[in-house]
């Protein structure tokens, strides 16, 4: 009685937070749930606030462009907190292994796909220190292109590129073109680079190495290498029909000429063979050996790493036999360049990696997992996949990478593992892949050239145009269910 009447006599406020406290207490408490096998915290306190945590980084994700602060930040702290929390129940209800163990596999599956990102970046950063695609920029510049032309090249080589180098690196590599040629006038620029983000994600939706969520399917078994190249014609109708539309407000004029000589350094042709060479290790690894595919690219490395240990080696003698060779031409230019050649180190061009990428992928993967282990995927896969039919589903869900990002939405699918027929996992594979390209902030790839061609490419100026791109989408989508409703019991 006298500890009831001494907390009655405290003061309103200081009442007030210490039912506040023990509310929160009582709410969070790990007794609450179940002791005997893997917990359910989808209706705990623990669970909501992990929720929230994560659409509060989420958040912070979309308006990165608005707030400046790398997308990787929010995301690494609520995977901290929503593991933290994870721990903190299982602890309490003696099951600190479950939990730890939990957390080891998904990292284990982060950990694959990023060495495997981390490789192919490398071999990218690579060709671009030898200049390859500042040679393949100088020689568009050169042949005079017209608007409408550099439309369609510009699209045309990021649908071809995106499957090899990334729909990021290429939706770059385009838009870097485009506004150098076109400098100056923001409309066509928006135009071309919608062109490039569309072709870009719809190029990478048919190949494993295209788009990071076509490798996350590809490493977890869901689709093997070859039966990518059977969502070519969807992909290729989903870039094609908002290029057409399009088409017919770019202008026929042509842009100046600008010339721009560039030099490809050495190696650069040998440094691009062993980079195929390396995709068809990591495959054979996959498809023979049925071992990761980061096993191939890892060894690819190795290959870069003895290449760039060769460079370095035989630079001297390669110098002295151009000078020779450049003097007795009587070529002053190439002679000056010969002056700033630097040896090739691997290790600058892994420290040159879009770290802020891969650890934003740390991000997102380890909180999807969190909440998968705490129920929620488990929750939304019967609301999705059981509630509504497959097909819906996967629609919708690519629809929504159009707003939260194809990443985590695959991660999530993947994760919930539902039953459905092998079509179905070609469809989410497409519609994961393009549904980015109906906004801006939909894709990686988008959001990168918003930011490279800042002030001629935005967020409005790409939205209207979201309804031809959204008939690309439809219709790609129609395509695949014709061509593979068979093969694949799409319907079933």
């Amino acid at each position: 009685m006298t500890k009831l009447y001494a907390l009655s006599s405290q003061p309103r406020s200081l009442r007030r937070w210490l039912f506040l406290l023990a509310s929160l207490l009582f709410f969070f408490s790990p007794s609450a749930f179940a002791v005997t096998g893997e917990l359910d915290l989808t209706s705990s306190g623990v669970g909501f606030f992990a929720v929230a945590i994560f659409v509060l980084a989420y958040m912070l994700v979309m308006a990165e462009e608005k707030i400046h602060m790398r997308k990787s930040k929010p995301v690494l702290v609520a995977a901290g907190i929503i593991w933290g929390l994870i721990g903190w129940v299982y602890v309490q209800n003696g099951m600190s292994a479950d939990s730890e163990h939990a957390f080891r596999i998904t990292l284990l599956e982060f950990t694959e796909l990023m060495l495997f990102l981390l490789v192919a970046m490398t071999y990218i950063n690579a060709m671009d220190e030898r200049k390859v695609f500042d040679a393949l920029r100088s020689w568009m510049l050169r042949k005079g292109f017209s608007y409408r032309q550099l439309f369609w090249l510009t699209g045309g080589l990021a649908f071809i590129l995106s499957p090899i180098a990334d729909n990021l690196t290429t939706a770059l590599l385009m838009c870097a073109v485009v506004t150098k040629v076109a400098e100056g006038d923001k409309r066509f620029i928006n135009m071309a680079c919608i062109n490039i983000v569309v072709a870009a994600n719809a190029g990478g939706a048919f190949s494993p190495f295209g788009d990071i969520t076509t490798l996350m399917v590809w490493q977890a078994g869901m689709v093997e290498f070859q039966e990518f190249f059977i969502l070519f014609f969807p992909s290729l109708v989903n870039f094609l029909i908002p290029a057409l539309i399009m088409n017919f407000f770019i202008k026929s004029a042509k842009p100046e000429s600008v010339y721009e000589d560039v030099w490809l350094k050495r190696g650069a042709r040998r440094i691009i063979a062993l980079f195929l060479l390396t995709i068809v290790t990591a495959v054979l690894c996959h498809t023979l050996l049925h071992l990761p595919p980061v096993l191939g690219m890892m060894t690819g490395l190795g290959y870069l790493q003895f290449f760039g240990y060769y460079l370095r080696r035989s630079l001297p003698r390669s110098l002295e036999r151009k000078r020779e060779r450049y003097s007795r031409r009587g070529d002053n230019k190439k002679l000056e360049q010969l002056g700033s050649v630097v040896p090739f180190d691997v290790f600058n061009r892994v420290a040159r990696a879009e770290w802020d990428t891969l650890l934003f992928f740390y991000g997102v993967v380890m909180c999807v997992g969190g909440l998968g282990f705490m129920g929620y995927l488990a929750l939304l896969s019967e609301t999705l996949y059981i509630g509504w039919n497959a097909t819906a589903a996967n629609i919708t869900l690519g629809i929504v990478s159009a707003l939260v990002d194809n990443i985590p939405v695959m991660f999530a699918v993947l994760t919930m593992a539902p039953d459905m027929s092998h079509g179905q996992w070609l469809l989410i594979t497409l519609t994961a892949g393009v549904g980015g390209s109906l906004l801006s902030i939909g894709s990686a790839a988008g959001v990168a050239v918003m930011g490279q061609a800042r002030g001629a490419y935005t967020f409005m100026g790409h939205l209207r145009w979201t309804p031809a791109i959204l008939l690309g989408y439809v219709m790609s989508i129609i395509v695949h269910m014709m061509l593979n409703a068979e093969s694949f019991a799409l319907f079933g």
